[in-house]
């Protein structure tokens, strides 16, 4: 049993995003509105705690060459203030064209406009860590 947690790291929100207990299934958590970097660590730490998580699973922002611009260090630079002091299992993946992918499926689910900005986040968390948990378990099949 392991239970993992998406984040989806933006400027004005953290989508938050976790599996069940069989690490099988992406669920939509919350959406954390930013006020703080330190108030924000905090919160994903209190949710780490709160829902016993075994590792976190990050969207790292990439360029279409692979490279990482600013929004990509902007991730990284949180990931290290969530880790300061804190051990913690922690994955990167790509998140190239995600929030895209997320807001055409709400779009598709008919969501009015006012309502994707609320959840398109948590969707985007979702999303990243589905590809990580599929992945996980392509690789022990």
């Amino acid at each position: 049993m392991m239970r993992v947690l998406g984040l989806d790291v933006g400027d004005v929100r953290i989508g938050i995003a976790v599996s069940d207990p069989t690490a099988l299934v992406a669920s939509a958590y919350k959406t954390l509105v930013r006020t703080s970097k330190w108030k924000d660590v905090e919160e994903v730490r209190s949710i780490i705690e709160d829902l016993k998580v075994d590792r976190v699973v990050v969207g790292l922002p990439k360029n279409m060459n692979n490279s990482l611009g600013p929004q990509g260090k902007k991730v990284q630079k949180f990931v290290n203030a969530l880790k300061h002091n804190y051990p913690l299992d922690l994955v990167y993946v790509d998140e190239r064209l995600t929030t895209v992918s997320a807001e055409r499926i709400l779009i598709e689910a008919d969501v009015s406009r006012k309502n994707r900005k609320k959840v398109v986040d948590q969707v985007a968390a979702t999303y990243i860590l589905q590809q990580y948990l599929d992945m996980q378990k392509n690789t022990e099949d």
